[in-house]
């Protein structure tokens, strides 16, 4: 299965470089958040496949005006052609906002998903918006990662953690992909793809 994940800023090559059949090897496109609602919808409507989605810190709006023709993930476990995906968006609570959370906060969203993830066996890609604490976020309020995330990844060892928030312009040293025991990382800002 060929995988598109989007976040955080908009994809030159995709977006404003779009030629017909650009997005048809696609089987599935993963939206970490913080991307306006258009963008999904142009990206649903000229792909022939699902649009997943997370919101980020910025979509405050979404809950009232959700994009059209994609499918919401938060807090729950989606199966797509067999593949298990875990949805939690929101960044660390910085400041007033409907998609920031604490970490106790976070932490008792993942608590309520004890029935899935008991139904579910787990699951095989973790899709937020935050990083996870000490798996390139930062120590700033702002873009610091969730300690819960780290204690999913090694409890259930998915095999992919898909995460945006974390800009690459923030500096150079920033990994586009890593590995976090048997999980594979991916910072999906502007456009990753991939095979599953």
């Amino acid at each position: 299965m060929k995988i598109l994940a989007l976040a955080d800023v908009e994809s030159e090559y995709y977006y404003n470089f779009y030629t017909p059949g650009k997005l048809d090897d696609f089987d599935l496109i993963l939206s970490c958040g913080d991307l306006p609602k258009a963008y999904l919808e142009f990206f649903v409507t000229l792909s022939n496949c699902p649009l997943l989605y997370v919101r980020g810190n910025h979509d405050d709006t979404f809950g009232e005006r959700p994009p059209e023709g994609c499918e919401c993930v938060e807090d729950r476990i989606f199966v797509q052609n067999g593949i298990r995906i875990l949805g939690l968006g929101g960044s660390f609570r910085y400041r007033d906002g409907d998609n920031m959370y604490t970490e106790f906060q976070m932490e008792m969203r993942i608590r309520r998903l004890w029935f899935q993830l008991r139904k579910y066996h787990g699951f095989d890609i973790l899709l937020t918006h935050a990083p996870a604490r000490y798996i390139n976020d930062f120590d700033s309020m702002s873009h610091r990662g969730f300690v819960c995330f780290r204690k999913l990844l090694e409890r259930y060892q998915p095999r992919y953690f898909i995460h945006g928030h974390i800009h690459r312009c923030y500096g150079v040293h920033i990994p586009r992909q890593s590995r976090f025991e048997e999980t594979t990382v991916i910072n999906a800002c502007e456009h990753f793809a991939f095979d599953y």
